[in-house]
């Protein structure tokens, strides 16, 4: 099993910045990629963005040029700094892991991001 813990959500004007993180333990020495997916009220969650143990990355292209992740692998933790954000970024925030050679996924509680305009 793998507990993740976030941190960082809150309420920014538009074009501002806010950082979220997010924290693993447990069975931390099978993950594979550490990532963040967002689901707004009324819409179907989406994956904002991975990176793997070595550094490779997958941005969804809406956050793509704004967005940045980030992972130390010795602290297991994982940051999304978000950059310039749009009111359209306004949902909810969940951290997730996943295992090599598994279909296994944990999920954060959490975390709230409200742009305002």
């Amino acid at each position: 099993q793998v507990q993740l813990v976030e941190s960082g959500g809150g309420l920014v004007q538009a074009g501002g910045s806010l950082t979220l993180s997010c924290a693993a333990s447990g069975s931390t020495s099978r993950i594979k990629y550490m990532g963040w997916y967002r689901q707004a009220p009324g819409q179907q969650r989406e994956r904002v963005v991975r990176i793997r143990g070595d550094g490779f990355t997958n941005y969804a292209d809406s956050v793509k040029g704004r967005f940045t992740i980030s992972r130390d692998n010795a602290k297991n933790i994982v940051y999304l700094q978000m950059n310039a954000v749009k009111a359209e970024d306004t949902a909810g925030y969940f951290c997730y892991v996943d295992w090599r050679f598994s279909a296994r996924i944990f999920w954060g509680q959490g975390t709230q991001v409200t742009v305002s305009s």
